[in-house]
């Protein structure tokens, strides 16, 4: 039992990416990385977003994957941690064959850590 707990929380785990390896990435350039906001919501709700994030709602994200690199690895957030929209997105990426990830901490942990940050 314990060991099928453990691989449950390995593939848990997989499914994220921390924070800093994204930012160390995007100061390293030529990132294989594209953040996406997928926040369902307007701009001035938003106010900011990941600095250098796309916006693309996570109710949208199926009508554009059309449009998106699949040479690229996306990392998809939400607002917090407890929202869902992340898992969405990242559900809708990996089954139509990107590479994805959904940021360890969403928005709020990012700016808890004051890593840059954006106007919207």
């Amino acid at each position: 039992m314990e060991n099928e707990k453990i691989e449950l929380l390995k593939t848990y785990l997989s499914l994220y990416i921390n924070p800093m390896t994204v930012l160390q990435s995007q100061k390293a350039g030529d990132s294989p990385y594209v953040i996406l906001d997928v926040r369902n919501a307007p701009a001035p709700v938003k106010k900011v977003q990941i600095k250098g994030a796309q916006a693309l709602a996570a109710k949208d994200l199926a009508d554009h994957l059309g449009e998106l690199d699949k040479s690229k690895t996306y990392v998809v957030y939400d607002w917090n941690s407890g929202t869902i929209l992340g898992q969405q997105a990242l559900l809708i990426l990996l089954q139509a064959g990107f590479k994805a990830f959904e940021l360890a901490g969403a928005l709020e942990g990012w700016q808890g850590m004051n890593l840059p940050v954006e106007n919207v």
